[in-house]
């Protein structure tokens, strides 16, 4: 039955050949940088939160596990909450400057956006 899972072949057309194998190419994580490599942007952003402010932290480069974990140190420092997903992470109020400092001390080459 898993090779008949529908929801992983969208986007395949009829196939009419009996042999056909549909294969699903898997997307590799980018290496992790070293912290001295990596160059993040703190933003500040509003749009799409009912007005409410939050803190963008763009550019990382490295796998999800350590976006996570780099985002689990900056919520737990900073006392909010967050999230850490899709190359970037979120943490709730306008905490610009803060951020920035604490990724300069761990040895991240951040700079405060807009």
């Amino acid at each position: 039955m898993a090779d008949n899972d529908w929801k992983k072949r969208l986007g395949v057309v009829y196939s009419t050949n009996p042999d056909f194998n549909y294969t699903i190419q898997e997307e590799s994580e980018p290496e992790t940088l070293a912290p001295e490599r990596q160059k993040l942007i703190v933003t500040i952003d509003r749009s799409g939160r009912a007005g409410k402010q939050v803190t963008l932290v763009k550019g990382f480069v490295g796998t999800s596990e350590d976006l996570a974990a780099l985002g689990k140190t900056l919520k737990t420092k900073c006392g909010v909450g967050g999230t850490a997903k899709d190359g970037e992470i979120t943490i709730q109020g306008d905490l610009r400057d803060k951020v920035t400092a604490l990724l300069t001390s761990m040895g991240y080459k951040a700079k405060r956006g807009n």
